[in-house]
């Protein structure tokens, strides 16, 4: 069974982890990039061209704001923190 993915992100970490780790592994489905930090990019796609074999239509890139709901209408697995400018205390503030 494959893992539906969700991977949080800026529009560039988040492309990159996919492209370095998830892109054409079959145990996987990025279901969703989600944003928040880039006007306008939500609604959009990732394409196909980038996204590789297993994604001929894209990935959506959704308002990260509506990850709940992402997260059960796709039947989320996994939810992949992407964020290149969000240190690790921020993270794991107590």
């Amino acid at each position: 069974m494959r893992r539906n993915v969700a991977i949080i992100g800026a529009a560039g970490r988040d492309f990159h982890n996919f492209n370095t780790f998830f892109r054409d592994k079959e145990e996987y489905n990025v279901v969703a990039f989600t944003a928040a930090q880039i006007p306008d990019i939500d609604g959009r796609k990732y394409p196909a061209e980038l996204a590789g074999k297993l994604y001929p239509n894209g990935i959506p890139i959704e308002a990260e704001e509506n990850l709940a709901k992402i997260i059960k209408e796709k039947n989320v697995h996994d939810c992949v923190f992407s964020y290149s400018d969000v240190n690790y205390q921020h993270v794991n503030a107590p």
